[in-house]
């Protein structure tokens, strides 16, 4: 292990930012002006270091095998310095999209999917307002003025949605996964539609109903602890929303996911899939072991989709793209807004899941893990490795004249002024 020194510390002059390391003998390696400071606590941190395995060493900080020191910014300025080169792995041979095909099959049952979502959403409620907007907005914002607060670019989110649906009064309006509620409320209090939200995850149903019934809403605002496959209806709904949630569904899944949708829809209406998609074609995850530490520690079962295959999946189910927007920087933005919050109440975040986890040992790698994620993601997103796209769908209902212009064959209207108005 002694001769990986020189080498590591070849790596650590051609760094942006100077870094410092603490070897497991109490040797100290560090440049001038040290931000970021990496202590091992055996020698094989070392060789994950050598080999840019940068997912393997967060694995190592959330067991506590490896302490970081120094801001996040940095130490993800760090992690891109580290990469060999872009970490997007690529697999376009038949054997390995048969083998992401077949993992993607088993990894998404009915139960497997509650049990993925109840891990990452359950773990704490109180955890997730420390640094989520008042709203608790678990998705990419919408920063459409350059001075936005995080509050007020999730509002904008929401408004944007609405607008691009089209929601009016009467409507009846799908929320497929809606979270902790601010969408299938905003939609309901903005737009006056009659709104269903769906969810797996406990917490969040009974916190949204919660809210229903403080507001007083029960007439026309309902929340069901369901999944968007058990969904059935005897009246289908003019305008749906999958908002952060089709990300969970696993491509094996894919069309029968937009098959559904579909079914839900009245003919002539509209869908918005607003998702994270892949950043390459044939993207499997993210190389340098950063694929394998999300999926272990923050989304079991997650899996992500090049936009040109969501489309085509979309297309086959029956639905028709209208308009499609890559809004990639603004989830940078709000992951490192989100990032920041945490960042500035580590000592709460860990209270609280202390609380929740039932240990302090178990509170502290989650704590670790969600430090590196928030991180790690923001820095991904601005990389371009991953993407986020809103896709705008209409189930066409086959007659020239519905709409304002001939052969629209729903209510889109093919201009885009009453997004922007």
């Amino acid at each position: 292990m002694q001769s990986l020194i020189p080498k590591i510390e070849s790596r650590l002059d051609t760094l942006a930012v100077p870094i410092a390391l603490e070897l497991p003998d109490g040797r100290r390696v560090a440049k001038p002006g040290s931000r970021v400071t990496l202590a091992f606590s055996d020698w094989s941190g070392l060789a994950k270091l050598a080999a840019s395995q940068i997912g393997a060493l967060g694995e190592l900080y959330v067991e506590g095998r490896v302490q970081i020191e120094g801001a996040m910014r940095d130490l993800t300025d760090v992690a891109v310095g580290l990469l060999p080169g872009n970490p997007v792995e690529t697999n376009t041979g038949w054997w390995g999209r048969l083998l992401r095909r077949a993992k993607s099959r088993g990894a998404h049952s009915l139960d497997k999917d509650a049990a993925q979502v109840e891990f990452h959403y359950d773990v704490s409620d109180d955890f997730y307002a420390l640094w989520l907007d008042p709203r608790r907005v678990y998705s990419c914002a919408y920063f459409k003025a350059p001075g936005m607060t995080l509050a007020q670019a999730q509002e904008a989110k929401l408004d944007h949605i609405c607008r691009k649906l089209m929601l009016a009064p009467g409507q009846r309006f799908l929320d497929i996964g809606s979270g902790w509620g601010a969408l299938l409320l905003w939609a309901a209090e903005h737009y006056g539609v009659d709104a269903t939200g769906i969810t797996l995850s406990k917490n969040q149903h009974a916190y949204v109903q919660r809210l229903i019934d403080a507001k007083g809403l029960g007439g026309r605002v309902r929340v069901e602890l369901r999944d968007y496959r058990e969904l059935t209806t005897d009246k289908p709904f003019d305008r749906i929303a999958s908002v952060g949630m089709f990300e969970h569904v696993g491509a094996a899944n894919m069309p029968g996911y937009f098959a559904r949708i579909n079914e839900l829809l009245v003919p002539g209406g509209m869908a918005m899939n607003h998702g994270i998609t892949s950043g390459r074609l044939d993207q499997d995850q993210l190389g340098n072991g950063m694929g394998d530490f999300i999926e272990k520690y923050i989304f079991p079962g997650g899996e992500l989709l090049h936009v040109t295959h969501v489309l085509r999946e979309m297309a086959v189910a029956g639905l028709e793209m209208v308009d499609t927007e890559n809004l990639r920087p603004h989830y940078a933005r709000t992951l490192w807004n989100w990032s920041d919050g945490l960042e500035s109440k580590l000592d709460a975040a860990l209270a609280v899941l202390q609380r929740s986890a039932g240990s302090r040992e178990r509170a502290e790698r989650i704590l670790r893990a969600y430090r590196l994620y928030l991180a790690g993601s923001a820095m991904s997103f601005e990389q371009g490795w991953i993407s986020l796209h809103q896709i705008l769908a209409i189930k066409p209902d086959g007659k020239k004249d519905t709409g304002l212009m001939p052969g629209a064959h729903s209510a889109y209207p093919f201009v885009r002024d009453h997004i922007y108005r």
